[in-house]
């Protein structure tokens, strides 16, 4: 027991501390209070939350998931520190009054000897995590990439200090208390259940007298309650306050799964607001749950380790965004002084300064998140970093109108074709073409109403996956329908992106249409369809029983409905982050491949710890931000390394479309032909159709499938800002997530210097293509192979070329109101044969080398996507500028006029840069037209004046890069044109919004090129009727080879090396306007287009 004297100094100290440490507590609940309400239920069913926080908490399941070493290390600490409060409360009394627990009966001898075991555990676990963290190769751990937004608090070494300052506590403490604990031992001649007590103390404190030992002992217990107590007042600003964050937050998480994203209530009314409240843009913007969150980040990195954007190099860490709202926190609440009893601005109602993006997560970051859940799934504390990204998406997008460009496509897609692909509604049957699919109206009554999607209705590869599934259900006896045209886009996409305003609209459709179809069970063949209308529809008021179509599937194996045979394939799987982490199924399409392969062939990050395609969080329809690799390219590496050692057919075997997709098209893929990318249920079909004798052989190899691309997988990579410049190497370094996602290469292709030009090859009809394909340099023009001859387009929907295959049949031309993606553009195969020119394409084009190596995209029955700015940069076409001089002919496009066309209807000339082009069969001898060393092929004019050849002025034509030719504006409407004579007459414009600008200054914008805008109807213009012999049509002319066209005399343009030149030329001094819109495009601050939904 301690002296008077100290007795009542240490209450007076306890009593000046716990002053302090009640305020800092006051503070801080001050601080989380200002966040806003929480839209989903944190206090209902009170019991069970603080069952399963405890349980949680003690049983430390979270910290083992990971880092299981680690977790035992931090294990250590943990148990210690939950015992040490009864421990320190013991010590206290007995400090104050004549108490003690003698190991002379059973709770005595526990106690003593847990808390002598506990205390020698706490310390060498906390030795063993500083030297983790400072020492070794761990430290790796907490780092970030340079690319990461960090606070300033972390720039200056903060998160060092405040480890170094926990450890040093946590060490004097213990420490302390072991003291204190051996000289009484000492002084009690050992305790045999105290070990580590007894023998410390007898080397230390054997031979002192009895008032040494006393004052030992007393000395030990001010250095144990005193420090706990001075550290208690820096305890709310240190990382060590997730002891009591960690338990609040597992008593307070939602009540549903990751999968879905938090309701907006009051939208409506926000929306028609003069300065509406939508998502998140200041840290008080935030639920007030999510403020927690950043108390309750252990700074574990766990989160960064497993993000599929960090591990591809990109700037995004769900970890820097906790750790740099918890410095904002603590810097907004900071005084001069420590002992200030005063409430800081923020936590008084004044608002924050700044937004999060400039100082939690940057706006690359935002968009790089592909929302797979892996983050909130890892996360030992249970922190909703997937969530804050979200909400600031809605604030970019319906508040600020901040997003990529290409998002806009597919938001108006949405929004007027009830798809992203924006293709019309009526065609969304077509995938069923010579099947028997009945609809709702046919069948009203249906026992499964399978849930088709867009991805299905639309994308030719998820069309296999439909026509497999219904062909599986008919030789099951299901009885099913579709709901046809009345089906409608989820939403996924769009609420993903942050667009709940569309979202809503498209949600409310559906679910009027589901109540009034009443089905008795929804199956969905997309895990995004399924999770929308089975989870989050539920927010308004749509309660659904949906399951995935492997599900069903295996029930309907389990009941013997479908014989299934063998199948000689090696089969390894992906699981989809929306099929499995987000709702749990793992077993069903494992069960499935297992009857039919025998095994499945696991990856090594699998299951929970699955690495995502790329495309979830609307990744799909936008260009993937800057980083070291591709998110789809190492996921499939790994699928590659996985299937190299498997001697029979290798297929990887996915459960969604867009994971489909993205597989089938990463750039990876490219050289791994020999794997095959199949659903679950195309798989099924074959061995069902194998066991019933139905299978029948592919007369010859299949060629790789006319797969519609992922968007994100063949567009440039976005070069992104790298925002955190700190110089601090023990902040910024290689990150984990890096070093343990990095995938082994595949054999690396020979490539020539680019330095090295590349002599364009003559056209001959049949050749095999050239096996030696360089990259030609930029003064070139590629060669073109084709293996055979290719067919001519039946109309402007092409499907993709197979080998040997006979032409498709002509589909019918989509109506004026589609809406296509802008944007999407093939991706060059070497060796493969090119693709046809689309509709918008009146003339040639030599395919453009790609480093994705991805096949062409094939789009059944939808007309040809207006092309992005990317592709003026992969094709290097300047734009075109109406009322300008007519540009002279290069010499290598004299073989294109309409005699030469049709004469060379089998073999095309060589084309031989510089020399002089042969004049067209009946046409007098031309003047000698100048040439350059590498010409660009200008813009055709349909019905455009072409006088006679001219030098163009340097101001009116933007230059090109060598050896490729300039944009086609369909803006006037084409006219046939004499061989001898030229008319001069300008073209005619349309509206001033498809006339371009008159200035390359003017140019369409790379990110957001307009397309191209047939007459609207309704329209307040007055659209002018051209001067031509012939009717003008409201649809755009079909191209014909061969046919005769206008031939404006041309001239070369002087060569340009740089693509830069290109980019600048092209580059607006403001915006592009909207393709479809009468008003202007307002812009944000950065320059980007706000979306604004249609009134209707």
């Amino acid at each position: 027991m301690l002296p008077d004297l100290h007795k009542i100094l240490f209450a007076l100290y306890a009593l000046i501390t716990g002053t302090f440490l009640a305020w800092g507590f006051y503070r801080l609940y001050l601080r989380n209070l200002r966040g806003t309400a929480a839209t989903e239920p944190r206090f209902d069913n009170l019991p069970g939350r603080i069952g399963y926080a405890i349980t949680t908490s003690l049983t430390q399941e979270r910290v083992f998931r990971k880092r299981p070493v680690i977790g035992v290390l931090h294990s250590m600490v943990f148990y210690g520190f939950v015992y040490y409060l009864l421990v320190n409360v013991v010590d206290l009394l007995e400090g104050f009054f004549p108490f003690a627990i003698h190991s002379d009966n059973p709770f005595g001898i526990a106690y003593n000897l847990l808390a002598d075991l506990l205390s020698a555990a706490v310390i060498l676990g906390v030795i063993g995590l500083m030297v983790r963290r400072f020492f070794t190769q761990g430290k790796r751990d907490f780092k970030f990439n340079e690319k990461t937004l960090l606070h300033d608090w972390v720039g200056s070494g903060y998160i060092r200090r405040d480890s170094i300052i926990v450890a040093s506590f946590i060490i004097f403490h213990v420490g302390s208390r072991m003291i204190a604990q051996s000289s009484k031992m000492a002084m009690e001649g050992g305790d045999p259940w105290q070990p580590f007590a007894t023998g410390l103390g007898n080397l230390l404190f054997g031979g002192l007298s009895h008032a040494a030992q006393m004052n030992w002992w007393v000395l030990g217990f001010w250095g144990a309650l005193g420090s706990i107590l001075a550290f208690m007042i820096y305890f709310p600003y240190s990382k060590h306050f997730h002891f009591v964050g960690a338990p609040l937050n597992y008593a307070l998480k939602r009540p549903v799964g990751s999968g879905v994203l938090p309701p907006m209530p009051g939208l409506e009314e926000a929306m028609e607001a003069e300065e509406p409240k939508l998502g998140v843009e200041k840290l008080e913007d935030l639920e007030w749950p999510r403020l927690l969150d950043a108390y309750a980040c252990i700074q574990c990195n766990r989160c960064q380790d497993v993000c599929p954007a960090n591990a591809t190099g990109k700037a995004l860490s769900p970890a820097a965004l906790e750790i740099n709202k918890r410095m904002e926190l603590n810097a907004i609440g900071a005084h001069a002084s420590p002992f200030t009893l005063k409430k800081a601005a923020f936590e008084d109602g004044a608002a924050t300064a700044r937004p999060l993006l400039e100082y939690a997560i940057s706006e690359e970051a935002v968009w790089g998140c592909t929302t797979c859940g892996a983050c909130m799934q890892v996360c030992p504390v249970q922190d909703e970093q997937m969530l804050d990204i979200v909400d600031i998406r809605r604030n970019l997008v319906m508040v600020q109108g901040e997003f990529p460009p290409q998002l806009q496509t597919a938001f108006r897609g949405m929004e007027r074709a009830s798809n992203p692909w924006g293709i019309s509604r009526d065609k969304r049957m077509e995938w069923a073409e010579g099947l028997r699919v009945p609809t709702t109206d046919e069948n009203p009554e249906p026992d499964v109403l399978y849930w088709v999607g867009c991805a299905a209705s639309y994308d030719p590869g998820a069309q296999k996956v439909a026509r497999s599934f219904v062909q599986l259900l008919d030789k099951a006896g299901v009885n099913y329908a579709v709901l046809g045209k009345k089906e409608a886009c989820t939403g996924d996409s769009a609420r993903r992106a942050g667009n709940e305003f569309l979202y809503l609209q498209l949600a409310q459709e559906n679910v009027e249409t589901l109540n009034t179809v009443r089905p008795k069970l929804i199956v969905a063949t997309c895990p995004h369809c399924m999770n929308m209308i089975g989870q989050e529809y539920k927010q308004i008021g749509g309660d659904y029983q949906v399951i995935h179509h492997t599900e069903y599937l295996q029930n309907l194996v389990d009941a013997g409905s479908l014989p299934m045979a063998q199948l000689g394939d090696s089969v390894t799987y992906h699981d989809p982050c929306y099929l499995g982490r987000h709702n749990g199924v793992y077993d069903a399409p494992r069960s499935l491949i297992t009857r039919m392969a025998g095994q499945v062939l696991e990856l090594e990050r699998t299951r929970e710890q699955s690495f995502c395609c790329g495309a979830g969080g609307a990744q799909f329809w936008k260009e993937e931000e800057d980083g070291t690799e591709r998110v789809s390219d190492n996921r499939f590496k790994e699928i590659q390394a996985r299937l190299d050692a498997a001697k029979e057919g290798k297929v990887l075997a996915v459960g969604c479309p867009f994971c489909k997709s993205m597989m089938q098209s990463t750039p990876a893929k490219a050289q791994a032909e020999d794997i095959v990318v199949k659903d679950v249920a195309e798989l099924m079909l074959e061995s069902v159709q194998r066991a019933q004798g139905e299978w029948v052989e592919p007369e010859v190899p299949v060629a790789p499938e006319g797969q519609a691309e992922a968007p994100n997988t063949h567009l440039p990579e976005a070069e992104g800002e790298v925002r955190n410049v700190l110089g601090e190497e023990e902040v910024t370094a290689v990150t984990t997530a890096e070093v343990e996602n990095a995938q082994p290469e595949p054999m690396p292709a020979v490539q020539t210097p680019a330095a090295e030009p590349v002599k364009r090859q003559s056209w001959a009809p049949g050749a095999a293509p050239v096996k030696d394909d360089m990259v030609p340099a930029a003064n070139e023009r590629p060669a073109w192979s084709p293996v055979a001859t290719p067919q001519a387009p039946a109309s402007s929907d092409r499907p993709a070329w197979t080998p040997g295959a006979a032409p498709p049949a002509p589909t019918p031309h989509p109506s004026r109101d589609d809406v296509q993606p802008a944007g999407i553009r093939p991706a060059w195969t070497p060796g493969a044969v090119p693709a046809q020119p689309a509709q918008e394409e009146v003339s040639t084009q030599a395919p453009t080398p790609s480093s994705s190596a991805a096949r062409p995209s094939w789009q059944p029955s939808a007309a040809p996507a207006a092309r992005s700015a990317d592709d003026v940069i992969a094709a290097a076409r300047p734009a075109w500028t109406p009322g300008a001089a007519p540009q002279p002919a290069a010499s290598d496009d004299a073989a294109d006029t309409p005699s030469a066309v049709a004469s060379a209807s089998t073999e095309r000339p060589v084309w031989n840069p510089g020399a002089p082009a042969a004049a067209p069969a009946g046409q007098a001898e031309s003047a000698p037209v100048d040439t350059a060393p590498s010409a660009s092929r200008p813009a055709w004019n349909p019905g455009a004046a072409s006088t006679a050849p001219a030098q163009p002025a340097a101001d009116d034509v933007a230059p090109a890069a060598s050896g490729a030719r300039p944009s086609w504006n369909p803006a006037a409407t084409p006219r046939p044109a004499s061989q001898d004579n030229v008319s001069t007459e300008a073209p005619v414009v349309l509206d001033d919004r498809a006339a371009g600008p008159s200035t390359a200054a003017e140019a369409p914008s790379q990110a957001a090129r307009p397309t191209w805008k047939p007459q609207a109807a309704g329209g307040s213009e007055q659209v002018p009727t051209p001067a031509a012999p012939e009717t003008q049509s409201s649809e755009r002319p079909k191209w014909t080879p061969g046919a005769p066209t206008a031939s404006p005399v041309q001239t070369a343009q002087p060569a340009q090396t740089e693509a830069d030149t290109v980019l600048k030329s092209l580059a607006p001094a403001h915006p592009a306007q909207s393709d479809t819109d009468d008003t202007s495009t307002e812009t944000g601050a950065t320059g980007r287009p706000k979306w604004k939904p249609s009134q209707s």
